[in-house]
């Protein structure tokens, strides 16, 4: 990694605060553009997604999808002994994962020609940024256009602050020591999915508690449903409409009340409480006043090109709000660049971001659920395909699930995918590709898709919306 600490002023045509999927985005993309490009980054090159979120979860579901395919391999003729887990060896591995992708942006960076500074990035106005390390001042930035993709943390409820041994979050129960023998988790949003499903398949008893009526309560209700019977099936107790109350922390482990509406309080104990229940942006420490930045319910406010109130100053990702998700802000990257060089973008359209939830079966989803699209007025008509009639579902013996297509029955165009089943993230580009050039029913249902694959069930949700 580079490092600029003899330096104590230095000037920028371009500087970005944040190394996550947007801000290393941004750098690249402004130092191909021919600007003297700064990052500055507090602590390790990748930001959360790389660090702490997107990679080592999904490094760590791996194992617990091996794990789970290890358990059925008398199914597929494959006799062995019954798998044990090594929770520190799975936790060692999406380290090195972890490791060498920050590697790879380091690399990259430095190539580009992109200068890192490492310290937290606090303003003094709307062109000059300190850089603090270790409580002093490191560097002073001057930069005549900045980039804030500052990220975002955890939210915190009150009562249930994170301690680290009791009550935790999604970080700390990334990089366990031991699987706990029980487990609450508060928050049936993605990350709440997520590690319920590892933990229940590392071997914890797990509880999961969602204050809405259904798991991943923005998605459609159907796949929701699916998604809701299947853990029951696996042994995760769900929790719905209900909210914890009276928690206690103890020595060997926490005790909490879960209310419902409509009936009595009963306790739920557990080894460890993880709170999972959203994101806020990393908005306090930047000194946005000084630089004339807007904020609004912990987000900085952005136009379409995503610049600030501050006319030389853009902000991305998680940072700037809508969805939290890491493609979304690499998408807004290079909207900001172009904007901040004298283009003028296209803004990003939430209705073409896909949404994925890596659990087994795995949820992913573009646009307008069934529900939301009659809302706004479209005549709809939906069709659905069973993985359960898929020939390569049945060979692979993952049957759970289906695909579920919105369109409008006026011009038969697609307005939203929602799948949910073994594989699905990875059928949802198609789609996404299918959404962005406003690909109709009968287009989906005449393309042809190799046999046997999990992507004949578009074509074949495709059909059965037409009525075929």
């Amino acid at each position: 990694m580079q490092h600029s600490t003899e330096v104590k002023t230095a000037v920028f045509d371009l500087a970005v605060i944040g190394s996550g999927p947007g801000g290393h985005e941004a750098a690249l993309r402004a130092a191909k553009a021919g600007m003297k490009v700064c990052l500055i980054e507090k602590g390790a090159l990748g930001g959360v997604c790389v660090n702490w979120g997107c990679i080592p979860t999904k490094a760590l579901l791996r194992s617990a999808e091996v794990l789970e395919l290890c358990s059925r391999a008398g199914t597929f003729g494959i006799i062995a002994a019954s798998p044990v887990f090594d929770l520190g060896a799975a936790v060692k591995r999406s380290r090195n994962v972890v490791s060498k992708l920050s590697k790879g942006i380091s690399f990259t960076l430095g190539r580009a020609g992109v200068e890192i500074i490492q310290g937290e990035a606090v303003f003094r106005s709307p062109r000059e940024v300190a850089v603090i390390r270790d409580g002093e001042l490191a560097v002073s930035v001057h930069a005549e256009q900045t980039i804030i993709a500052a990220g975002g943390r955890l939210r915190e409820l009150p009562g249930l602050e994170p301690d680290g041994e009791r009550v935790i979050t999604s970080k700390e129960a990334l990089a366990l020591k031991a699987v706990p023998s029980s487990m609450i988790i508060l928050g049936g949003g993605a990350v709440g999915v997520e590690m319920a499903w590892f933990y229940a398949k590392a071997g914890s008893a797990v509880t999961l508690v969602e204050m809405m009526p259904r798991l991943l309560p923005l998605e459609d209700e159907e796949i929701s449903l699916v998604l809701q019977r299947s853990f029951e099936k696996a042994g995760i107790r769900v929790l719905t409409g209900a909210k914890l109350g009276n928690v206690s922390r103890k020595v060997d482990g926490v005790s909490a009340d879960v209310v419902a509406e409509g009936h009595e309080p009963q306790t739920v104990t557990a080894e460890l409480l993880l709170v999972a229940v959203g994101v806020t942006g990393n908005t306090e420490r930047l000194g946005l006043d000084l630089a004339g930045v807007e904020i609004s319910r912990g987000f900085i406010v952005t136009d379409g090109f995503c610049r600030t109130s501050a006319d030389n100053i853009f902000a991305i990702g998680d940072v700037r709000g809508g969805m939290l998700l890491a493609h979304k802000a690499s998408a807004e990257a290079a909207i900001a660049v172009k904007a901040l060089c004298g283009s003028t973008p296209e803004p990003l359209d939430e209705a073409l971001i896909p949404r994925c939830v890596y659990a087994e079966p795995s949820v992913s989803s573009i646009g307008f659920t069934e529900k939301e699209a009659g809302e706004k007025g479209f005549s709809v008509m939906a069709g659905r395909s069973m993985f359960a009639a898929s020939g390569k579902a049945n060979a692979y013996g993952s049957l759970e699930g289906l695909v579920k297509l919105v369109f409008n029955s006026g011009d038969g165009r697609l307005l939203g995918a929602h799948v949910v089943g073994h594989g699905s993230v990875e059928l949802i580009g198609e789609l996404t590709l299918a959404m962005t050039l406003g690909v109709t029913a009968m287009q989906l249902s005449s393309t042809v898709h190799a046999h046997p694959t999990l992507s004949e069930t578009i074509r074949e949700a495709a059909e059965n919306a037409l009525g075929h």
